[in-house]
């Protein structure tokens, strides 16, 4: 009788014979790497990730779209007054919360104008606050009663109250702030002021360039604002050599992923209106009201030209080289004239401004 062991031993034996008349066959690696999942499973997670995130950005969307179709969004508003030197305006912004990201939404919006400017009313205040009721009367039909007093409003005048003595500035505001008291809407201590010159640049290049996309950018584009009463003129310093030079307009804005240097000045008397008071002006007595110059055509007479609630008779400049046939303004002495009058008020001259992009806006567009 053969033992278990012997019987192990010939097994054994008989194994290793077969094998070794036979070529082995290699075995083929696995796709599987110790501790990892096959590739191409690998990229089928990913794409399943992937298709996740776009699922929710989808739903996140779509769900916004249902809460504020029906009407589920809490809607929040904020009232906004430009008093400037031609007219005043008011913005009203109908915002809802984003359901996804909790960023706010613009759904609407109203504009409206009210001529002529607050600071023509220096000599009546009272006159002055009604021609801002009324704009604010327009924003009450626009907000619902109930979000009045969550409702941001502030009154931000510009050049024109700039150009006025203190006192009667000072008189302008406080009627403004007397009816923002009982407006219902909220507000604070700083709801009514002068914007200063500087902040009105900056918010108009940070405005331009968040709307051409180009705050990240290396380079931004330059605004040029012309106002009635005074231009702004802000860019970004593309030349470090120029910033000692203008070290006390130079000013840091804090964009979306920088700081960026920018020029800023509010060139006072250089709006439109008021460059064109200084030309129709020049060389009269302060209390003259009817006035020629050598910039109108001399076929107009006694146009109507109303200047910080100054009415003025304005005719053409008439002159012995002028025939019916060819009625025209002398253009190098009309030029002269404006150019004695804009060239002085242009400190500091902006040197570099030339190297820029240009938005121009405001006047420059409606001209």
């Amino acid at each position: 009788m053969t033992s278990p062991s012997n019987l192990r031993n010939r097994n054994s034996k008989q194994v290793s014979n077969d094998n070794s008349g036979k070529t082995q066959t290699p075995r083929r690696k696995s796709s599987v790497k110790s501790g990892g999942l096959p590739k191409g499973l690998k990229l089928s997670f990913i794409c399943l990730i992937i298709s996740v995130l776009m699922l929710l950005v989808v739903f996140g969307f779509y769900v916004d779209h249902i809460l504020f179709s029906f009407g589920f969004q809490d809607q929040q508003y904020a009232v906004v007054i430009d008093a400037g030197s031609t007219g005043s305006r008011v913005l009203c912004y109908k915002f809802h919360k984003n359901f996804s990201n909790g960023k706010l939404v613009l759904d609407d919006e109203l504009f409206k104008e009210r001529k002529p400017g607050l600071s023509s009313f220096a000599d009546n205040p009272t006159k002055g606050a009604h021609s801002i009721k009324l704009l604010l009367d327009e924003a009450k039909a626009f907000i619902p009663r109930n979000k009045w007093s969550d409702t941001p409003l502030v009154l931000k005048a510009t050049a024109g109250l700039r150009l006025l003595p203190a006192k009667k500035a000072e008189h302008l505001l406080a009627a403004v702030r007397d009816l923002f008291a009982k407006s219902e809407f909220s507000i604070d201590e700083t709801a009514v002021e002068i914007m200063d010159g500087t902040d009105e640049g900056i918010f108009s290049w940070f405005t331009v360039n968040f709307l051409l996309k180009k705050l990240s950018h290396s380079t931004q584009a330059a605004a040029l604002d012309l106002g009635g009463g005074s231009t702004q003129v802000t860019f970004s310093t593309t030349d470090p050599q120029q910033v000692p030079t203008y070290e006390k307009y130079i000013h840091t804005v804090h964009t979306l992923n920088k700081d960026v240097n920018v020029f800023t000045n509010s060139y006072l008397g250089l709006g439109l209106m008021a460059g064109r008071h200084a030309v129709f002006t020049k060389g009269y007595k302060p209390n003259d009201v009817v006035l020629e110059s050598e910039c109108v055509n001399p076929i107009i007479k006694n146009k109507t030209f109303i200047y910080a609630n100054v009415k003025y008779d304005i005719s053409g400049e008439s002159s012995s080289s002028l025939t019916e046939e060819n009625p025209i303004v002398n253009f190098d002495k009309c030029l002269n004239s404006v150019k004695s009058i804009v060239i002085p008020l242009v400190r500091p001259k902006p040197l570099t401004l030339k190297q820029n992009t240009i938005a121009a806006f405001s006047y420059y567009f409606e001209r």
